[in-house]
């Protein structure tokens, strides 16, 4: 067998070692008269905790019962020059820990065990869909437009094109190209770049996964996404209770449903559909929540950052106002509000999603609307975007989609505290090697 050394007892004649590799960790025993005096003189002088050995024998039981390996046969396969630091065991700086993951990786089984979860998460997912017919498809990262989200972009420049280009913020406008195409039922799971802040919940690059499904709406995509998480918490859990950082979070279906202007009212006593501006300021102002800009969908996402955190079971909140959905179909009962929901749980957003907006002249006019807002300073909103409307115009079918937020579900079901946490490699401020040499 084969692993690297974690532990080891040395007992002048004999040593016992631990070895552990991707399943388990087993011990193992080597003796002077086992190997032979040069063998053991090697052992005892190079091999060191962190290396990785390979070893030949046969099992045995220790007085105490434990199962190990009586070593004949030994091989240095690899040699850790710098020792695993015994402090590690016990360290709480979060800042070591984000640059140098390997270490706790190495050191931490339950570090393992979290990005372990995190890769079956995925396959769950995938399991999932496949199995109701979704396919697997991947679209561009680099655009030449910002487009499906309302975030600020990385820039970049394509030097053949002598072009600037964006990393996407979302998968949407190209995946919706491919309804156009013919397919109806599609999915994809792929990294997304916003450059905004950073916070427990937040982190500029994060994995999304985008889903549409032809002849379908935003209910039955509520419906589909209940099915699929509660699918996905069970096959990590075991259960569809949890807790998360001291909270229960219980996963039953089915899922409680609000609208967002019903909730907003009966939290903050302010209609959002009706109320006038200076009405929605003077609240927000009570709250020390004024924005800078006063934009009537700007005052509305204020007020409702402001209720969000009363939601902690899974909850869809529902019919949001069409100023802040430029990629909704209009309500079929209330033109006032859109076909949309997003997930709360835990008082995070999870997911977003809509019956989708089809009609290429409405959606021609979103996109004027959300270019009067770049033009009065909002960096998040989307650009006009004419090919896509292009594609709109030879026809996509009704379609139900959503944007789910996989990484923070992977936050709640490890119950880690901070999305950095359940990141393998998280951005970090930069600083020199000598200066995070001391960190540590």
């Amino acid at each position: 067998t084969a692993g690297r050394v974690v532990a080891m007892r040395n007992h002048g004649k004999s040593t016992f070692f631990v070895l552990r590799d991707n399943t388990d960790r087993i011990q193992a025993y080597i003796r002077l008269d086992g190997v032979g005096a040069e063998s053991f003189e090697i052992f005892k002088k190079y091999v060191n905790i962190g290396d990785f050995l390979g070893v030949t024998g046969f099992p045995f039981k220790t007085h105490t019962g434990e199962i190990s390996i009586f070593v004949k046969h030994f091989e240095i396969l690899s040699k850790a020059i710098r020792m695993m630091p015994e402090k590690w065991h016990g360290v709480k700086d979060k800042e070591i820990i984000y640059r140098q993951r390997y270490v706790e990786m190495l050191s931490s089984d339950e570090a393992l065990e979290r990005f372990r979860i995190r890769s079956e998460l995925f396959r769950l997912v995938r399991e999932f869909l496949q199995s109701r017919d979704f396919v697997e498809v991947d679209t561009p990262m680099l655009h030449y437009l910002t487009g499906g989200a309302s975030a600020r972009p990385f820039k970049t420049h394509i030097n053949v094109f002598e072009s600037d280009m964006y990393l996407r913020i979302a998968e949407e406008l190209f995946l919706k190209r491919y309804l156009v195409g013919g397919f109806e039922r599609i999915f994809e799971i792929g990294k997304n770049f916003r450059n905004e802040g950073v916070s427990y919940k937040h982190h500029p690059e994060f994995t999304m996964m985008e889903l549409y499904w032809a002849y379908a709406d935003y209910n039955d995509i509520m419906d589909i996404t209940e099915e699929m998480i509660n699918y996905v918490v069970r096959g990590i859990t075991g259960s569809e209770i949890i807790t998360y950082q001291g909270k229960e979070i219980d996963f039953s279906r089915p899922w409680r449903r609000v609208k967002m202007a019903s909730f907003i009212e009966e939290n903050l006593g302010v209609d959002i559909l009706e109320d006038s501006n200076d009405e929605l300021i003077g609240v927000l102002k009570k709250h020390n929540a004024e924005p800078d800009i006063k934009e009537r969908g700007h005052l509305i996402e204020k007020l409702w950052d402001l209720v969000e955190h009363n939601l902690v079971n899974p909850t869809f909140v529902t019919e949001h106002p069409v100023i802040i959905s430029p990629l909704s179909k209009i309500h079929r009962e209330d033109p006032r509000v859109t076909e949309r929901f997003e997930l709360i749980i835990s008082s995070m957003e999870i997911a977003n999603a809509f019956s989708e907006l089809n009609d290429p002249i409405e959606q021609y006019d979103r996109f004027l609307h959300q270019a009067g807002l770049r033009d009065i300073g909002d960096e998040e909103a989307q650009m006009m975007d004419q090919d896509f409307i292009r594609a709109l115009e030879y026809g996509m079918p009704p379609t139900g989609g959503i944007g789910v937020g996989w990484d923070r579900i992977i936050m709640l079901v490890t119950d880690a505290p901070s999305i950095r946490d359940i990141i393998p490699f998280p951005l970090v401020r930069p600083i020199s090697f000598d200066e995070e040499e001391a960190l540590s």
